[in-house]
């Protein structure tokens, strides 16, 4: 059989022409959001539903669960993953078209529940906002009396999960997660999916320079981006842009401790696939068992275009399974 021919997308890319306005905010054009599906009678085979997390901070979560699953609670519960969008921590919400779009398909494929939060952007809410909302959003799960959660949901069988600067989010609240596991139980995380993530440094690496004009995601967008959400005043080596900095890893004694395995996806014609890697090579070395799936194709390849996610969906479903027995 010959291999799929991988056809970049055609968009309004708004990584490509950032504008920020006086104020400090940045002008963001129209988007295609869909909104939650949560009627069992529709076609869909995913239901959906909002809910507020923290009315302050105008923050929200999307819940996604099979609709098989939803007449009466499954003999054995669900697991649950925990997703982040991506978009440079700049652009995009939880009901992006792209996004939604994505959760129901890992629902389907994955037979599991998702939770995709709705996080503050940059720059009028710079990092470490959207790690602390995650935060936000896993005492939400300890304490909601949700019946998707509390019916269908297996907190003893969580996972972490986002794509770009949400794979950069998922790791970052999965540190915070380890050093306050005590404090959120019952809940209990086995493993993070860092999917394409969404990391830099001042030390270009391989893929950066060589794929420095990318047309998707070139260096001088991943530079901007960061540049907008970073604390004011840091360089790219700070913590937040680069897993390898010093002091990055705090807690992480905590996550090898926990058992938690990562599972690390990247693209070859993807600028962040090295610093991906570096990352996954970092966790190694501090005995964080950790697992890697490389594939031809561009940045965030399976969210563009849904016909290229089934290996995707089978190493992600692979990983859960071998994480629920150790």
């Amino acid at each position: 059989m010959a291999a799929k021919k991988i056809v970049r997308p055609i968009f309004d890319n708004p990584f490509l022409n950032i504008t920020v306005n006086p104020d400090g905010t940045v002008k963001r054009g129209p988007e295609v959001r869909n909104p939650p599906n949560p009627d069992p009678n529709s076609t869909s085979s995913v239901l959906s539903k909002d809910v507020t997390l923290d009315p302050n901070k105008n923050t929200w979560l999307r819940l996604y669960i099979p609709k098989m699953a939803a007449p009466r609670p499954p003999t054995a519960k669900l697991p649950l993953i925990f997703y982040y969008h991506g978009g440079g921590f700049v652009f995009c919400n939880a009901d992006s078209s792209i996004f939604d779009a994505f959760c129901k398909g890992l629902v389907e494929s994955l037979g599991a529940i998702i939770i995709s939060l709705d996080y503050r952007l940059a720059p009028e809410h710079r990092l470490p906002a959207a790690y602390e909302d995650a935060v936000d959003g896993f005492f939400w799960v300890k304490n909601t009396k949700d019946k998707w959660i509390t019916e269908y949901a297996d907190l003893n069988n969580c996972f972490l999960c986002g794509t770009s600067a949400g794979g950069n989010l998922a790791y970052h609240a999965g540190l915070r997660f380890a050093a306050m596991a005590g404090d959120l139980e019952p809940l209990k995380v086995r493993g993070m999916i860092l999917h394409q993530p969404y990391f830099s440094g001042t030390k270009r690496t391989g893929s950066e320079q060589k794929l420095a004009n990318d047309p998707l995601l070139p260096l001088y967008a991943i530079d901007q981006m960061f540049d907008l959400s970073l604390p004011e005043g840091v360089d790219h080596d700070h913590e937040y842009c680069n897993p390898m900095a010093n002091g990055a890893f705090k807690n992480g004694d905590e996550m090898r401790r926990l058992g938690w395995r990562v599972l690390v996806t990247g693209c070859f014609d993807d600028p962040s696939v090295d610093a991906g890697l570096e990352c996954a090579k970092m966790l190694e070395s501090k005995g964080v068992k950790t697992l890697k799936v490389l594939a031809d194709g561009y940045h965030a390849m399976e969210v563009f275009d849904a016909s290229m996610s089934g290996p995707l969906h089978h190493a992600i479903k692979d990983f859960i399974f071998s994480c629920d027995n150790i």
